[in-house]
């Protein structure tokens, strides 16, 4: 059994990062925020923003309406393989850590490249949630796909550790 969709958004990650450089940044104090992103990227990235606002608002079906239903997204060595699965299983608790908790981007980056996008960011997450006390850093990378003109989220990776 093949997976189309999936195999196309690999394939076209793999060209966008041989086909744009990496930009190197100093590091930025946690109060800054670095920033490298082409015009043809910042929709995309805008529509990352919308996600995690939706989250933050607890808003989970306006955070589900931004993903591509076969969307696997990747958190903490799990996998839920599309968007029916996450939103079954963790989206409402993502929604519900994001409005307990402040995320505070350090960093960003990414491309576009025809109808693909990546868009990477670093940051920090404190506050409290379920009584206990957040203060992590974390990682993310979101490819997306123009489908009608449209942005949508077709696949995310989450990384983080308690910060140092």
């Amino acid at each position: 059994m093949t997976h189309r969709p999936l195999k196309l958004c690999c394939l076209a990650l793999a060209g966008l990062l041989l086909i744009n450089a990496v930009v190197a940044h100093e590091p930025k104090s946690a109060a800054s925020v670095s920033t490298s992103l082409p015009l043809a990227a910042k929709p995309a990235a805008e529509v990352v923003d919308r996600f995690h606002a939706a989250l933050k608002r607890g808003d989970a079906a306006s955070a589900a309406s931004l993903l591509a239903a076969a969307a696997p997204i990747f958190e903490s060595g799990g996998v839920e393989r599309s968007k029916a699965e996450y939103a079954s299983h963790h989206l409402a608790a993502d929604a519900a850590f994001a409005s307990a908790t402040t995320h505070t981007m350090t960093r960003r980056s990414g491309s576009a490249v025809g109808d693909f996008a990546w868009i990477a960011t670093e940051g920090t997450t404190t506050g409290t949630y379920k009584d206990r006390v957040i203060n992590s850093v974390s990682t993310e990378t979101m490819v997306l796909r123009r489908v009608n003109g449209a942005w949508q989220i077709v696949h995310i990776h989450w990384s983080s550790a308690k910060a140092k």
